[in-house]
Parts: C-alpha cells; sequence; structure tokens
C-alpha cells in the first residue's frame, strides 16, 4: 500500500462540498503537467512569501518522488476513512475524498472483489450504497498506515519530529472542517491544501480567463521587462515544457507578446502587452485576497510558521527556500 495521493483529475462538486471534499477541477493533464514542472533552482522572491505558492512546490516535489500506483492510494483513502464507522453514501464520500465519482465506482469494486468493502443499498435511500469495512479492510488500513507513515518520515526528514505534528495542524486548517480529520498524513494534507488554495484563488478570478498561475509570469515579465522564454523558465524554476504551456496561455489570451531578442535574434523576446500589465492588476488583486483568506484560516502567526516550515521541506531541492520563505514579507 502506498502513500496517499489526492485525486485530482475530473472531480465533481455537489452542493455541500465546501463543508466536505476538496475536490479539483482540473484535468489529467494539467495535474501530470504540474507534478513534473518544478526543478530545483532559487525559487523567485516575489512569490515566496504566499502560502499557495509554496504548498504548490511541496505538492509537485512530493508527487515527484511518487512510489506506487494512484489506484493503490485512493484505496487506502477510502479504507481508511470507514474506520471511523459505516458511510451511508458512497457519492457524499468520494467528495469528501476528492476523489471523482467515476473513479470512485472503481474503487469500491476493486475494494468490494477483494473482500475488503462491503456495499450495501440504503435502505432510507435506494439510490445510495451505505459502505461498511470488512475485517480484511481493517487489516489492510492497518498496513497501509505504515507505508503512509514510513513515506511521510521521508518526505519530512527535513523537519524535527515536533515540528511535523505541526505541519500538518496548520495544514488541517486550509481545509473545510468536514474534511480535516478525515485521513490523517502530510502528503495527503499538501494535495488537499493545494488544491482547496487553488481552486478558491481561481475561483476570484472566474470568467476572466486568468489562472493564479498565471501571476508568476506575469509579475516576473512586468518586472524584468523583455526576456527569453528560456530566462522566464530559470526565474520561475520551472521545467522548459511547462513555462511553453504558460506562455501559450498568456499569449493565446493577447496578455504576452512573443518578439525577437534583439541580443539573440534566434530566440523570442516576451514582453507584457498593454492587457497584460491590465491582467496582471486583476490577478495580483485576487492573490492578495487569496493570501489574505489563507491568513485568516491560519490564525495569528500560522502563516509566517507555515511558511517557514515549508521552505524547509524544499531547502533540499532549492537550497536557500528555508531562510527566504521565514523572511519573506508581502508589501
Amino acid at each position: 500500500m502506498t502513500i496517499v495521493r489526492v485525486e485530482s483529475g475530473g472531480g465533481t462538486r455537489g452542493p455541500d462540498a465546501e463543508t466536505g471534499a476538496v475536490t479539483e477541477a482540473v484535468t489529467g493533464a494539467v495535474s501530470a503537467a504540474e507534478e513534473t514542472a518544478e526543478v530545483p533552482g532559487a525559487l523567485p522572491e516575489a512569490l515566496t512569501g504566499f502560502v499557495g505558492y509554496l504548498l504548490r512546490r511541496v505538492f509537485a516535489r512530493f508527487a515527484a518522488c511518487s512510489d506506487g500506483p494512484e489506484d493503490d492510494s485512493r484505496e487506502f483513502l477510502v479504507l481508511d476513512a470507514l474506520t471511523g464507522g459505516d458511510w451511508a453514501s458512497q457519492l457524499d464520500l468520494a467528495e469528501r475524498l476528492g476523489i471523482n465519482r467515476t473513479l470512485m465506482v472503481g474503487v469500491v469494486d476493486r475494494l468490494e472483489g477483494r473482500g475488503q468493502v462491503l456495499r450495501t443499498r440504503n435502505p432510507d435511500n435506494r439510490r445510495q450504497y451505505i459502505l461498511s469495512l470488512t475485517d480484511e479492510g481493517r487489516s489492510a488500513v492497518e498496513a497501509g498506515r505504515r507505508a503512509v507513515a514510513a513515506r511521510d518520515a521521508r518526505l519530512t526528514a527535513a523537519l524535527t519530529p515536533e515540528q511535523v505534528p505541526r505541519l500538518n495542524t496548520l495544514l488541517a486548517r486550509l481545509l473545510p472542517p468536514g474534511a480535516q480529520d478525515l485521513v490523517q498524513g502530510t502528503e495527503h494534507l499538501v494535495a488537499q491544501a493545494h488544491h482547496r488554495l487553488r481552486r478558491l484563488g481561481d475561483e476570484k478570478l472566474a470568467g476572466t480567463g486568468l489562472r493564479v498561475r498565471h501571476y508568476g509570469p506575469l509579475s516576473l515579465l512586468a518586472t524584468s521587462g523583455p526576456c527569453s522564454q528560456q530566462r522566464l523558465a530559470q526565474e520561475l524554476a520551472i521545467s522548459g515544457p511547462a513555462t511553453s504551456q504558460l506562455v501559450d496561455e498568456l499569449v493565446a489570451g493577447g496578455m504576452v507578446h512573443r518578439g525577437r531578442d534583439p541580443h539573440d535574434r534566434r530566440r523570442h523576446a516576451l514582453e507584457l502587452t498593454e492587457l497584460g500589465h491590465a491582467q496582471l492588476k486583476r490577478v495580483a488583486e485576487a492573490v492578495g485576497l487569496l493570501a489574505a483568506e489563507t491568513a485568516g484560516l491560519l490564525g495569528p502567526g500560522g502563516e509566517d510558521e507555515l511558511r517557514a516550515l515549508l521552505g524547509r521541506l524544499l531547502e533540499p531541492a532549492h537550497p536557500g527556500a528555508a531562510e527566504a520563505t521565514a523572511t519573506a514579507r508581502r508589501d
């Protein structure tokens, strides 16, 4: 049994989703690109003050260290959630765990086939299934928890034994109340918190054609002036393909112009358009609102503390990250 990785593709949100699951509504392609986008290097100073940005970096780092199929992780999520008792609705459990409802059917089918879960019709609502954990399922949970703990220990080796539970406490504050205690594990909490903050930020930009992920390249182009795509990738510490995807989105949206680099005619120089400057103000406002909301969820002192802990987790791949995040301040 492998560590928890929250399903991030094709999720759906019911009317009570905000009090339950943190469900991603992005495609699998975006998720896969995100997980492989980060590269070692200095983190952008302008972004290290944002908890959401640091969470994305830690999420990608954890995902890059995956040592097993996602199906195992989803199955563990379901089994672990059922240790607290029967679940009256399979769909509700899927929403709380952030698992796409179609994928959830396959997960439960496999668990039922192995005799680890019993699925019965809900007598109060024949359209729903009640999920129950069997003795075989309880044995699988115990084995899975040992694997989760071992993997979490490797991923959080840069932290002290006292810092790990504190990190988990702070991450849980970023989740809806109904999801905070459902499943334990640092990697799971990082993924859930990352997905929720990204969704909250993107909701603030609904209808604009912008996403929170556009803030980094737009702000760097605004301060650095025309620059090559290669330099932008270096400044953002992300891969070339990931940079190309971001730039293509911004060019298609009329926010960035590809011209010729006056210092090297073989390269394109990227420059913000007038619309790009206007859109940067809009996305910056959304990022600021998200940062304020995040600070409110974390409570007094929690934001600085979480930034410092996330910086320590990033330190192996990004030397200087711990110092940068501990001292970062937003304007």
